[in-house]
C-alpha cells in the first residue's frame, strides 16, 4: 500500500491514505484466465476503479456513498456479471461466500459499452469485502 493524494480541484477534499487493490475471490484457475490479470477493485486518490474481464466501472472518490460487507449468496444469483430488473444494480460474482455493496450519489456506467444503463449499485465479491467497506465508508465520512 502506499500512501494517496487529495482530490482534484472541484472534487470533496478527500484523502486517500492507503492504495487499496483487492482480488476477486475466484477459485479455479481458468475463471482467473477468464477474468485477467488486471480483474479486481482499486481505489486510491485517482478514485474507484472496478475491473471484471471486459467490464470496468469508475467513478470519482466524490460519487461514493457508503458499502456494505454482504453475503452468503445464492448460486444462480451470484456468478458472472448480472444486472438486477428490481433497482439496476450491477453484480461482479465469483463466489457465494460474501462481498462487498457499493453504493454511489449518482448512478455509474458498467453493464453495456454505451452506458445506456445506469448502476446505483455495484456488488463485488472480493477477498476482502471487510477491508472495501471500511476504507469505502471512511473516504464517505471524510467527504
Amino acid at each position: 500500500m502506499t500512501g494517496g493524494e487529495a482530490a482534484a480541484v472541484g472534487e470533496p477534499a478527500v484523502v486517500v491514505h492507503y492504495r487499496l487493490h483487492a482480488e476477486f475471490a475466484v477459485g479455479p484457475p481458468w475463471l482467473r484466465r477468464i477474468l485477467g490479470a488486471r480483474a479486481g477493485l482499486e481505489l486510491d486518490a485517482a478514485g474507484l476503479r472496478v475491473r471484471f474481464g471486459p467490464w470496468l466501472v469508475e467513478t470519482p472518490l466524490g460519487n461514493l456513498a457508503g458499502a456494505e460487507a454482504t453475503g452468503p449468496y445464492r448460486a444462480f444469483r451470484v456468478f458472472g456479471v448480472r444486472l438486477s430488473l428490481a433497482d439496476r444494480g450491477l453484480t461482479f460474482g465469483t463466489t457465494t461466500q460474501g462481498g462487498v455493496c457499493l453504493r454511489f450519489r449518482e448512478p455509474v456506467r458498467g453493464i453495456d459499452p454505451w452506458g445506456l444503463l445506469s448502476h446505483p449499485g455495484l456488488t463485488v465479491t472480493v477477498s476482502e469485502p471487510e477491508l472495501v467497506a471500511e476504507a469505502i465508508n471512511r473516504i464517505v465520512a471524510e467527504s
